[in-house]
């Protein structure tokens, strides 16, 4: 058995790992790079694997770090099954046809660029055009001075001679991308190659994510591997909780190959996320502020949709205006509401026995037209904005913020991790840089589409809305489930998250260690 590590090694996009048993090929996710373009962008494109050869994908669960670049594997010649929970196949046919169109749309935006400055140039100078000649650039440009003209664009970049830039992958390739899938209940081992079955456990980290096990025999011996995709955290709202027991007679796992987003950090406790949430709103709405939310519109988005409801519900925050300013969240809500089995008790409890559903309630409104989003933006009385992407790199988030960064009294509430080179990373950090030193001086700017703000608006992190365990519990993880792991590969964390965890494993006695990026293991 080889395991080659190709993704989301020493960082945390771009999840892929390759498992080769006799004649079969089985990939582990096909997540996306996320961060600055023209870093990732090769990375994206380039495929470190035949996709030919591959004999079917497992997929872990639907965010785009895990799942993106599953329409160029479809594209490249793969002709296997997409095998994953049925709860993540149904998101995926959201999110993928929704990053289709982020490719599509920010390849277009790039080129509109590139013809615009030609044009500009060819009219003696961008530095002195009249706002007559602008209009006139405009017009050819876009329909109404508003849409941008795809056919136009595409024309001008040919007749001029001028480098395109072509999307990641289109619409097209998303939709014979999700024709792949295959959804299965979790539980249930399920045929993925000779000999060789996978069996989805909950993981915990959004719904419908899995913990993997794939057992097969080579050489008349028995393995088993683990793939924890990402691990999510006990007693978190909605959600059931990691599994911790699976089959007794299933012997020792000779390999996991595990996450570590979190290695060498501690989350607040889960129990007081309330409080501090109400906290946060209650204070913006005392200064006659904006709560801006940046989420991402799957998991994220409902889980603080979740906390706002319970918060109004015990009285503990003013009936203020709430909205979710994402298309895609409002459709992955639906997914949602279509798989209350997967709920923990406590939401059973709380809601769906009382009638209620968890996502709704007065004064709740999923935005989905550009006027509804730009009507928002120009609010002036308190409110609640909860807004994708959740790391604020593209998106309506970047409007909500542009209008919000530069006013005190507004608040941004971070509720997930962000990674490096984010925007979201740098209004984190900061603003927290800012707050240390009381809020004054000259407050840090940041650049958004392309203009500086000073950010002068407050910066929170609440840390218990994170979805990924920390260095306790995926400890816990391990220590109580009834797993006896031999190896464990560390994965999925920016390098010194990766380091610390598998030192942290192995004072506990465990064999862990921090692959490199295209680096092959043997199991024998």
């Amino acid at each position: 058995m080889h395991v080659t590590f190709y993704g989301a090694i020493r960082e945390v996009t771009g999840s892929m790992h390759q498992l080769e048993a006799g004649k079969d090929r089985i990939l582990l996710d096909c997540g996306l790079f996320q961060g600055r373009r023209k870093e990732t962008e090769a990375k994206n494109r380039v495929f470190p694997v035949d996709p030919e050869l591959i004999t079917n994908m497992i997929l872990s669960h639907a965010h785009i770090d895990h799942s993106g670049r599953i329409p160029l594997l479809v594209k490249g010649g793969f002709n296997g099954r997409v095998i994953t929970t049925r709860t993540t196949a149904d998101a995926c046919s959201y999110l993928l046809r929704d990053s289709a169109h982020i490719q599509e749309s920010d390849a277009l935006y790039l080129n509109y660029k590139t013809v615009r400055g030609h044009l500009y140039n060819l009219a003696n100078g961008k530095n002195h055009l009249t706002n007559r000649e602008r209009s006139e650039i405009t017009k050819l440009l876009k329909h109404n001075g508003l849409r941008l003209n795809k056919e136009a664009i595409a024309g001008l970049l040919d007749k001029h001679n001028l480098n395109s830039v072509e999307p990641l992958y289109t619409m097209a390739d998303a939709e014979a991308a999700l024709t792949a899938f295959d959804g299965y209940p979790y539980n249930t081992p399920v045929t993925i190659g000779k000999g060789m079955t996978v069996t989805f456990y909950e993981a915990g980290h959004i719904l419908g994510s899995a913990l993997c096990l794939l057992s097969f025999r080579e050489r008349g011996r028995r393995f088993n591997v683990i793939y924890t995709g990402d691990i999510g955290r006990f007693g978190r709202p909605i959600l059931k909780n990691p599994t911790l027991r699976f089959p007794e007679n299933l012997g020792p796992i000779d390999l996991m190959i595990m996450e570590s987003t979190y290695g060498a950090r501690h989350h607040e406790p889960t129990e007081e996320l309330k409080d501090r949430l109400a906290e946060v709103i209650n204070d913006t709405y005392d200064r006659k502020g904006v709560v801006v939310i940046p989420a991402f519109a799957f998991g994220r988005t409902q889980d603080v949709v979740y906390i706002i409801h319970e918060l109004l519900n015990e009285g503990r925050i003013p009936k203020l205006p709430v909205f979710v300013d994402s298309p895609l969240a409002g459709n992955l809500t639906r997914v949602f509401a279509e798989h209350p089995e997967v709920y923990d008790k406590e939401t059973h409890r709380t809601f769906l026995e009382k009638g209620m559903n968890p996502f709704e309630f007065k004064g709740l409104s999923y935005i989905s037209t550009v006027a509804e989003s730009m009507e928002c933006m120009k609010a002036t009385t308190p409110h609640i904005i909860i807004s994708s992407s959740g790391m604020c790199e593209a998106g309506r988030i970047l409007h909500h913020l542009r209008y919000r960064v530069h006013n005190p009294n507004n608040t941004i509430v971070i509720v997930g991790y962000m990674a490096q080179h984010t925007l979201g990373r740098r209004i984190m950090e900061l603003g927290w840089d800012y707050k240390q030193n009381d809020r004054k001086g000259k407050p840090p700017v940041v650049k958004i589409l392309g203009k500086e703000y000073p950010l002068k608006a407050d910066v929170v992190k609440i840390g218990g809305f994170s979805a990924h365990a920390d260095r306790e519990e995926m400890h816990t993880f391990l220590k109580k489930s009834n797993l006896q792991v031999k190896n464990i590969a560390v994965v999925h964390g920016e390098e010194e998250q990766s380091k610390a965890f598998a030192a942290f494993l192995k004072e506990k006695g465990l064999n862990a260690f921090v692959p490199k990026r295209g680096q092959t293991i043997t199991m024998e």
